[in-house]
């Protein structure tokens, strides 16, 4: 499996010893691991501020490849979309999946074993059941008001 991040050239363990508000703009990038997570759609408890997962995927995300189709220009096509950066992972990391290298990180957790950087290889978040691979349902087949019927335990944790 190529991998559609650039992860050549990168500084030896960056991620250990570079704080996310430090790292270059392709080092942040190589911290995806692929697993398109953060692409499901998420209720979230306004009271408690609990995150639930659902199998609905964003209309962008392809389900095979968990990448999402238009990354580039995403917020285009889905003004909603977060774009995580080092400036906002704190804020809004909780919102993240739990084992997000971006939320592991910020919170001065180590990444697991399967994430690329450590693997080698991107085929290791969908060999280890960490990613949405194959069984994800799209937005546009959901009304929203269904989703609650579609909530998931986060895959991984």
């Amino acid at each position: 499996m190529s991998d559609p991040i650039d992860r050549k050239g990168l500084r030896p363990k960056f991620w250990e010893q570079v704080p996310l508000r430090n790292m270059a703009p392709k080092e942040w990038e190589a911290l995806c691991d692929g697993c398109g997570k953060c692409c499901l759609n998420k209720l979230e408890d306004e009271d408690t501020q609990e995150i639930a997962f659902t199998r609905v995927a964003c209309r962008l995300l392809d389900g095979e490849t968990c990448r999402c189709a238009q990354y580039d220009i995403r917020k285009q096509f889905v003004p909603d979309c977060v774009v995580l950066t080092p400036q906002n992972i704190d804020e809004i990391g909780y919102w993240m999946p739990e084992t997000c290298a971006y939320r592991l990180l910020s919170e001065g957790k180590a990444l697991y074993d399967w994430h690329p950087l450590i693997s080698g290889t991107p085929a290791t978040v969908h060999e280890n059941g960490i990613s949405v691979k194959g069984w994800t349902v799209p937005e546009f087949e959901v009304p929203e008001d269904e989703w609650e019927d579609y909530i998931i335990e986060e895959p991984g944790t």
